[in-house]
């Protein structure tokens, strides 16, 4: 897949087969807007085109206070989108400028102008331009001035799709990541870099590796003990991968402050200071809770390395 930015020139698209959105995830529900257009790509023997938008949408014209929670970083979206088998995928810088556009202007000067499409993916509740004001009923009475056409998604993969996003963040959230997982089609995963900590996890015979997640909008499941897979990158490039658990929260049982996500990997007694792990997350085993003392706390930690060793081999 090749990855542009419109700071550069775009290359002449064959057939160019368009379809626009965030695709936070690439989910399930996304997949299947992907093999529609897939589909629709071989009919026309043209190439798959996705233009999707850096920040969040979200973030720039909606009521957030806070940051849209990413379910995937771009860097995470676009492997995901490679190993679909896009062929395009457009970044565009989305800003408030951006958003104000006239919808004709923006099919014009932006779609037209740039994408040349042969053929544009949209659904029927696609929204574009100054207040929302386009519509796929305008890019249809637009497109034999410009010469694309327009093919409209089935209602129900739009439903399935919007669904599957917000069940997925909601699984989370919740606790829920087997959830999460089903509507993902892959376990939820988080790259980090490992800082050091308090080496508190050490004394008692459990050393975590204490991460930073990449993007600090990535959305983290909910604080309680999980059965993870760890994914750790060597210096040429190869990775291996190791099982182990995970603690999200305040670790109050040690008076902890700040909130941490810790990794126990199992049969493992490297120097990672530094290096970046990547956090599959299979399962929760209980909620964050504070124990009577450290004797307590380690008792309960050999229960959950047992039951992260069973879910971790039963979860392939």
């Amino acid at each position: 897949m090749q990855v542009h930015s419109l700071s550069q020139p775009l290359p002449a698209f064959r057939n160019a087969v368009v379809t626009i959105g965030t695709f936070d995830g690439v989910h399930r529900g996304h997949r299947l807007i992907l093999d529609r257009m897939r589909s629709v790509a071989e009919e026309v023997g043209g190439e798959t085109v996705i233009i999707t938008f850096d920040p969040h949408p979200r973030n720039i014209v909606g009521m957030r206070s806070d940051p849209q929670p990413l379910l995937t970083t771009m860097p995470e979206r676009i492997n995901l989108l490679a190993k679909i088998g896009i062929d395009h995928l457009v970044i565009v810088p989305f800003s408030p400028a951006f958003a104000a556009m006239d919808p004709r202007d923006y099919v014009q000067d932006f779609l037209v102008a740039r994408f040349h499409p042969h053929t544009l993916i949209i659904g029927y509740d696609h929204r574009f331009g100054r207040q929302r004001e386009g519509d796929y009923h305008l890019l249809e009475s637009l497109s034999e001035t410009y010469g694309f056409q327009v093919r409209e998604l089935d209602a129900q993969i739009l439903r399935d799709a919007a669904i599957s996003s917000t069940r997925i963040r909601e699984a989370l959230t919740e606790g829920r990541p087997e959830e999460a997982t089903e509507q993902l089609g892959y376990p939820y995963f988080f790259s980090g870099l490992v800082r050091h900590g308090d080496k508190r996890g050490r004394t008692i015979g459990f050393p975590t590796a204490n991460l930073k997640p990449d993007d600090p909008a990535k959305l983290l499941p909910a604080d309680g003990v999980y059965a993870v897979r760890i994914s750790l990158s060597e210096a040429d490039g190869d990775a291996y991968t190791k099982t182990g658990m995970m603690n999200i929260g305040l670790r109050p049982t040690v008076d902890g402050t700040r909130h941490l996500a810790e990794v126990n990997i199992f049969d493992f007694n490297e120097d990672i200071y530094g290096r970046v792990l990547t956090v599959q997350v299979i399962s929760r085993i209980r909620e964050e809770r504070k124990f009577s003392g450290l004797e307590a706390l380690q008792a309960q930690l050999s229960s959950d390395r047992s039951t992260a060793m069973l879910l971790t081999s039963t979860n392939t």
